[in-house]
């Protein structure tokens, strides 16, 4: 069985078109990168701890709220989950009383009947219970205290600030500092959250859970804790002073050019109120550019209402659109779309000093990052996937502009990427060796992940682009990354995918890599893998896997069905290459087909990971642990993602690739 070519080379042609008139006049891609309400309830919020009253996005913001709540009044994770989050809920609520609304209104009344049945504010979350204390409806010696000494202590102290993956490090910092100040911008008296109190403020139970037995590293980090929000009152605090200025020296040096930090929400959003904490006024120059940012790219405009990004994928999202293009044969010397991308992409090439340098010496800078102005965290996966881009265009021969410059930042960027390599054969997305399980003991560590360890699908995007380079499966590198792969396949056949939903993901990184270096595609353990892919195929062609898998082994490769994740099958399957697959791939290309409109593709779902909120930052054996976690398939302490152009580029490179195939 064949998909019909001519009907195939239509709809590459108008998906190519598609993406040439969304291209950004800069040259680059960048599609809304859609979360959770948390981001806009956190905004509204902080607009109140700064004292800032007329941004004229408020209204937007509140609207953005409105239009997510759920039928049963509560907010969810993701897209369609099966239940809602009691965290993203009470914050909702939090802001929207913020913002005036009433307890008997509708939206509130409907809210707090489901928090109450969800069991109340004894459920939320480290964070929430933070954003609480800063309004001064929790306590904040019933918050875990973070001490801003930890910027003290030296890189081989377990608790250095470097221990924490490259995100939580730069949310720790700020989160300190409101920590140790404990600063209240109480709401005014009818906005506070009495009615979610019904017994009475004085009645609850303010404390951290203690899910601990025994006298074992839970207890110990429970008793510190203690200890450490009684030191906030001695009338001595040595080194605290100094702890201060530096965190606040760090966090400055730290901000992005465009006025973020971290290339994400969290830290930026806690700096902001931190500095402001420690005298900053919100005209100073860093606070303003701050504030600046989130009416420019880090907002977008969504059914009346105005959405707080959580990140941004300008890179990203380039890399893999010029990839798409030029899986579909489009010339790169004779188009000016790509070439217009191909300058921006290099005009973000990172060759400044990041955190990285503390673990990893003696290499040159030389990367990317995933966001557009986020040079302190330069991405592994944004690195692997540029190099195959260029590795892919030195291939063809194609006379490149500038070759000397993109020459140099190949070889920069194959040597650092290589530098970054865990002592496991895998790599993280940010730090090397960031597998540290004693700081994911701590109380403040609730919340998703604190460490970046390697994961399988970063390490399959850079053995891809090694391969792409040259290097065969002899190369040390390469032989300790292969023995990592193999380890990490699931009994079924599959692979666990860290920053994408899920094992389709995770398998469709794997066997384009294993093919660049040479692998027997037929070998046993390939043919499993892309059995395993072919058996979860719908009988209508598509594929689909739902967020719910990363607590629920019975969703491996189930759920709606998606464009990306069909994409992602079919590219698992073609870089198979075997005919055996022939009538799977053709009904695959036909969903495809027969689901584009006006170019593109629709895709509501969520299939981006941030966080599967395993705490320890990769796959975990669920039938053992995964009672152990605080969250179910609502995945209340996970973050997951919605890339509005993972609908577009991925099926434009499927299709490409499967026109090649059957050609």
């Amino acid at each position: 069985m064949k998909p019909d070519i001519r009907r195939l080379k239509t709809c590459i042609t108008d998906a190519v078109a598609w993406s040439d008139r969304h291209q950004n006049e800069d040259g680059f891609w960048m599609g809304d990168l859609q979360s959770n309400s948390c981001m806009e309830a956190q905004w509204i919020l902080a607009m109140h701890f700064l004292g800032i009253e007329n941004d004229p996005k408020y209204p937007g913001v509140v609207q953005a709220i409105l239009n997510e709540q759920r039928a049963d009044g509560s907010w969810e994770v993701y897209y369609d989950a099966p239940a809602g989050d009691i965290n993203t809920t009470v914050e909702c609520y939090a802001a929207l009383r913020a913002a005036g609304y009433a307890p008997q209104s509708r939206v509130l009344s409907r809210a707090r009947r489901w928090i109450m049945d969800h069991g109340g504010l004894a459920n939320i979350r480290v964070f929430t219970r933070y954003w609480l204390a800063l309004l001064g409806e929790w306590p904040w010696e019933h918050t875990p205290a973070l001490p801003p000494e930890m910027i003290l202590l030296p890189t081989w102290a377990p608790f250095n600030i470097y221990r924490f993956s490259s995100w939580a490090r730069a949310t720790l910092l700020p989160l300190a500092l409101l920590s140790s100040r404990r600063p209240v911008r109480p709401m005014a008296a009818d906005r506070r959250l009495d009615e979610l109190f019904p017994h009475g403020r004085k009645n609850f139970d303010y404390r951290l859970p203690r899910d601990h037995k025994g006298m074992g590293w839970e207890w110990f980090f429970f008793k510190m804790d203690r200890l450490l929000n009684r030191y906030v009152t001695w009338p001595v605090h040595p080194g605290r002073r100094l702890a201060r200025r530096l965190c606040v020296e760090w966090i400055v040096r730290h901000q992005d050019a465009d006025g973020v930090w971290g290339g994400i929400q969290p830290p930026f959003i806690y700096s902001l109120m931190a500095l402001n904490a420690e005298g900053y006024a919100v005209t100073h120059p860093v606070l303003a550019a701050g504030l600046n940012a989130f009416g420019r790219h880090w907002s977008h405009e969504k059914n009346g209402g105005i959405y707080i990004h959580a990140s941004e994928s300008p890179v990203w999202d380039t890399l893999l659109t010029m990839l798409a293009q030029l899986d579909c044969g489009v010339c790169f010397e004779t188009s000016a779309v790509l070439q217009r991308a191909l300058a921006w992409i290099m005009g973000k090439f990172v060759t400044a000093p990041g955190d990285w340098q503390v673990t990893v010496r003696g290499v040159a800078p030389g990367a990317w990052a995933f966001e557009r102005a986020n040079t302190w965290y330069p991405d592994v996966d944004d690195t692997a996937v540029a190099l195959i881009l260029l590795a892919k265009l030195r291939r063809c021969a194609v006379r490149l502009p500038a070759a000397i410059e993109i020459g140099r930042a190949l070889a920069l960027a194959t040597r650092w990427t290589l530098a970054m390599q865990s002592k496991n054969g895998g790599w993280g997305a940010f730090d090397r060796d960031n597998t540290s399980l004693l700081v994911t003991r701590i109380p403040f560590a609730d919340f998703g992940e604190t460490l970046d360890p390697p994961s399988v699908d970063v390490t399959a995007h850079v053995v891809e682009a090694l391969g792409l380079l040259g290097y065969s499966r002899r190369s040390p590198a390469i032989r300790r990354a292969l023995a990592y792969i193999k380890s990490e396949q699931e009994a079924d056949g599959s692979w666990f995918g860290r920053w994408g939903v899920n094992y389709i993901y995770g398998t469709a990184a794997v066997l384009p890599a294993l093919k660049a270096v040479g692998e027997d595609m037929q070998a046993a353990y390939i043919r499993r893998a892309a059995d395993w892919i072919a058996a979860r195929q719908k009988k209508d062609g598509s594929w689909g896997e739902s967020c719910a898998s990363y607590m629920d082994d019975r969703y491996r490769g189930r759920g709606p069905s998606t464009a990306s994740q069909t994409a992602w099958a079919l590219i698992a399957l073609l870089a198979v290459g075997l005919h055996y697959y022939d009538d799977t791939l053709a009904r695959g290309v036909d969903w495809l087909l027969d689901n584009q409109h006006g170019g593109t593709w629709d895709e509501p779902y969520y299939t981006g990971t941030g966080f599967p909120g395993y705490a320890v930052g990769q796959r975990i054996n669920l039938a053992k642990n995964g009672e152990n976690l605080a969250q179910g398939i609502e995945l209340s302490r996970a973050f997951m993602i919605n890339y509005n152009l993972y609908r577009h580029y991925f099926p434009l490179m499927a299709l490409g690739r499967a026109a090649q195939h059957f050609s």
